[in-house]
């Protein structure tokens, strides 16, 4: 029964996602202010951390969901009769920029929705049970409401570590030999076998986003550990440290495809879409894996000895 009722609240909490899948099947690209493809790793995370939880959901309560999906599903259907047209009105009236802006708004009723139907199945207890997917869905829509209305370099603070990052790709592509690179600032000047190409990195470009994102996600899957405080800490800088390594070899990548590849502006985009997700996302699956596994056997061999401890 336990597990009966936690499947079915799972596929409550997924229903949105899925019908949202259903409908706009094109709109789940990998690029992170290009579509809705954190929807699917979200839904990764809401499966992961509740597969296999043994907890007794009241059948009240996953009625109580029911209102909250149909709402969901309701503001995505209503995004073809008008709705999106709206929101993208209002870019002008704000002056935002309008990638970000067209998906903001699907993030943060996804965020909204997940949150509070976690609240009502599991009640306090679902920041211990389930938080990795509705920080993931809100910190997207965070970063997605900043690179809105601080579009390019406009916040400063996040954009300030953009050039150290250019200038590290900068040396490793002279010391590989892969071509001409020089760096002024956040922008980059490439000459490879398809002739120059200049790039300009935006703090979004370079991955700051991720690691922020990763940070919110990694807080929350720490604080759920049966771990000490200072293997917590351990784990999170190794994770940031291996974040920031991944958008390096992101950037390089975009670099070399640019020296190596083609320097077709519309190519090199679609290349640029997806190049940051394909390696980040993965990057937190299983750096969170490692992590729980190694945690897991720790705790067992501890379990292990104190039952040993006892027996004597």
């Amino acid at each position: 029964m336990e597990n009966k009722s936690v499947m079915i609240a799972i596929l409550l909490v997924l229903s949105p996602i899925l019908f949202t899948m259903a409908i706009y099947p094109d709109s789940f690209s990998l690029s992170w202010n290009q579509g809705r493809g954190g929807f699917l790793f979200a839904a990764a995370f809401i499966a992961a951390e509740l597969i296999g939880l043994k907890f007794i959901i009241p059948k009240k309560r996953l009625f109580y969901c029911i209102p909250l999906i149909a709402l969901t599903i309701t503001y995505f259907v209503s995004l073809q009769f008008g709705v999106r047209d709206y929101i993208m009105s209002l870019v002008d009236v704000f002056g935002v920029l309008e990638y970000s802006w067209e998906w903001l708004f699907d993030f943060t009723v996804m965020a909204i929705f997940v949150t509070a139907s976690l609240a009502i199945l599991f009640g306090r207890k679902w920041i211990r049970i389930g938080p990795a997917g509705p920080i993931f869905l809100a910190g997207n829509a965070i970063i997605l409401a900043l690179d809105s209305f601080f579009p390019y370099d406009t916040l400063g603070p996040l954009q300030y570590i953009v050039p150290y990052f250019v200038q590290a790709n900068v040396w490793v592509i002279t010391v590989l030999d892969l071509g001409v690179a020089t760096a002024r600032d956040n922008l980059m000047f490439l000459n490879g076998d398809f002739g120059p190409f200049a790039l300009q990195v935006f703090w979004p470009s370079a991955g700051v986003h991720s690691i922020i994102i990763y940070s919110l996600v990694m807080m929350a899957f720490l604080i759920k550990m049966r771990i000490p405080r200072n293997r917590k800490i351990i784990y999170f800088i190794l994770g940031i440290l291996g974040t920031i390594f991944v958008n390096m070899i992101r950037i390089f990548s975009l670099s070399v495809y640019a020296l190596k590849v083609t320097t077709d502006p519309e190519a090199w985009e679609e290349f640029h879409s997806v190049a940051g997700e394909i390696m980040f996302l993965p990057w937190l699956f299983i750096f969170l894996l490692v992590v729980t596994v190694v945690e897991t056997k720790r705790l067992k061999k501890l379990e292990s000895k104190n039952t040993s401890k006892n027996n004597l």
